[in-house]
């Protein structure tokens, strides 16, 4: 990693962790005492939080191109004051319908300041070169919920969710800004790119459709485990305690698997990595079911390591596959079907787990390896010089 590297992804990592923290983090803490101030069930935050997902999803697109063109910078800034503004509303709400709205904030917010963007923004600076930066962003931010659940949890407790909201949005203007703007490059050219360009046709063509549909089929997984995981290894025979141990494992199990990434799995395309990390859940769920709950923990490792390269093949896949032309673009576009599945996951899952209890792991599972067949299918379509999953020469 270059010294002249360095500076931008720590600036990133720094800004993506706290954007993860003060957003998608936020209701696991906060929406239970939001839902008894106003009066309502907490499934009414959840919904405005999916909601806020979905409107992200459908920005994606969009925002990629905006990052085509004229770089970060400019977009990560303004995801800066966006957050900052949906959170003072947060704080501020009194009824659902402000609910929602600092919700679609923060909906637009995570669109223009999350993984996808910062991608985006690597991507447009370094080009075919970004997978090294991707992967040391990730590495930082891996630790989003590491500091930002017991910050949250913290701040409730101290000084209350509403002033908890406040000081987050005062982090957003005070840290996130500062860094989005003075670290990140400034695009050469950038106005003239603008002046000049005509909205690219990306064809939806059958590698896009594997793509979405692997992301898509993955993060549903994803955004189930989130949301679940403790209760279904407790209804595979978990204590509490064991539970809550397992759920702590993710955080460093995603973290290892990232530094594999950036050693020994660079070596290879990311394709073959990311079939490997859609194996992993399977594999945990399999050792769960032999060994009944005392082997939560061991779920939880390989579910976390899958994760945790899943996040990095995100931004490495489509980048190796079809280059850095369009690559913002393109990346909203693959990653629209798994925002859309990532926040639809939790209810739909909750609704299996009253069913089937752990046995929904056979659901995950098959979500998962559908992900690895849609993979599979890929190495006809790879468009760079390399052989899919061979080591790089």
């Amino acid at each position: 990693m270059s010294g002249r590297r360095l500076p931008v992804i720590l600036a990133l990592g720094t800004t993506q962790t706290l954007a993860w923290a003060s957003s998608m983090y936020l209701p696991a803490i906060l929406a239970d005492p939001i839902a008894r101030d106003l009066g309502v069930s907490s499934n009414w935050v959840f919904g405005a939080f999916t909601v806020a997902l979905v409107l992200a999803a459908l920005l994606g697109p969009r925002i990629g191109r905006e990052i085509d063109l004229v770089g970060g910078r400019s977009v990560l800034s303004i995801s800066n004051l966006v957050l900052a503004a949906g959170l003072v509303l947060l704080g501020l709400t009194s009824s659902i319908p402000l609910l929602v709205i600092a919700w679609l904030l923060l909906g637009v917010g995570m669109a223009l300041g999350l993984y996808d963007a910062a991608f985006a923004a690597l991507g447009r600076i370094y080009g075919d070169a970004a997978r090294g930066a991707i992967t040391g962003i990730t590495l930082i931010a891996g630790f989003a919920s590491t500091v930002g659940w017991p910050l949250t949890a913290w701040g409730l407790h101290t000084i209350g969710w509403r002033e908890t909201c406040f000081a987050w949005a005062a982090a957003q203007i005070l840290i996130g800004l500062p860094i989005n703007w003075w670290m990140l490059p400034v695009v050469t050219g950038a106005k003239a790119v603008v002046k000049n360009s005509v909205k690219p046709h990306i064809p939806i063509d059958r590698t896009m459709i594997l793509l979405a549909f692997a992301f898509a089929a993955a993060w549903s997984v994803t955004g189930a485990m989130a949301a679940h995981l403790p209760r279904i290894v407790e209804a595979a025979g978990a204590s509490t305690s064991q539970a809550v141990f397992a759920g702590a494992m993710i955080g460093p199990a995603q973290v290892l698997a990232r530094i594999a990434e950036a050693g020994f799995l660079s070596r290879y395309h990311p394709v073959a990595s990311t079939r490997l990390a859609c194996l992993t859940h399977p594999i945990g769920a399999a050792i769960l079911a032999l060994a009944g709950g005392g082997a939560a923990s061991v779920f939880a490792i390989f579910h976390g390591a899958g994760n945790g390269i899943l996040t990095i093949a995100r931004g490495t896949l489509p980048l190796a596959i079809f280059g850095a032309e369009n690559y913002g673009y393109r990346l909203g576009i693959i990653g629209a079907p798994a925002r859309m599945a990532q926040a639809v996951a939790p209810l739909a899952f909750g609704l299996l787990i009253d069913t089937m209890g752990s046995r929904v792991l056979i659901v995950s599972s098959a979500l998962s390896l559908a992900a690895l067949l849609a993979l599979c299918l890929l190495r006809q379509d790879a468009k760079d010089d390399g052989q899919a999953g061979q080591p790089k020469r």
